[in-house]
């Protein structure tokens, strides 16, 4: 590659990049009046535990999981939660993730941050994605999680299936919360 040619990918990046944080800073003034609501409150203790994924948005970085995915949370020390998330490859390989959420705000706040990056990069925000609990029974038996920007959206349950009736119901709050419940994909939970 050139030096020309390096200088000119690299403009070519800052200049869409620009493009994509104006195109972001639209989309937030639009959807504004329409911000994603979390649940009042988390009681963490009771959120601790298995978590089954019954439905995803796709992204990026589970793209190699197939079926049984699920995320194992335990208190540390520190206040903080190990969270612990598997799934099963197309190769039937169980992979693995270990990662670390911490809470944003007070005691109970349902936003939290999660990082699977190693530790020694803790310090940059880069590695931290936003994880808003916005949506959970009173039971702690079934919650949603998504972000401020609606990009991500999982559907998870204390047990591998999740009763159609209860799931129909869940979708009519995502939709009321202005998700586009037509992008969820099913996961599959298998023996």
């Amino acid at each position: 590659m050139t030096l020309f040619s390096h200088s000119r990918v690299s403009l070519i990046s800052i200049l869409g990049a620009l493009l994509i944080g104006l195109g972001s800073s639209q989309a937030t003034a639009q959807q504004a009046d329409q911000a994603v609501k979390t649940i009042a409150s988390l009681d963490v203790p009771r959120y601790l535990g298995t978590w089954y994924e019954i439905a995803k948005f796709p992204n990026w970085f589970q793209k190699k999981c197939v079926s049984n995915t699920k995320a194992v949370y335990t208190a540390k020390p520190d206040g903080n939660l190990r969270v612990l998330n598997s799934c099963k490859t197309a190769g039937g390989e169980t992979s693995e993730a270990e990662g670390l959420a911490r809470q944003i705000g007070a005691k109970d706040s349902p936003k939290l941050e999660v990082r699977f990056a190693p530790e020694w990069l803790s310090f940059l925000p880069m590695v931290w994605g936003d994880y808003w609990v916005i949506d959970i029974d009173p039971q702690y038996q079934v919650a949603a999680v998504s972000d401020p920007r609606r990009e991500y959206l999982w559907v998870l349950s204390r047990t591998p299936q999740l009763d159609p009736k209860v799931y129909a119901e869940l979708l009519q709050r995502l939709k009321q919360q202005q998700f586009d419940i037509q992008k969820l994909e099913l996961t599959p939970q298998k023996n």
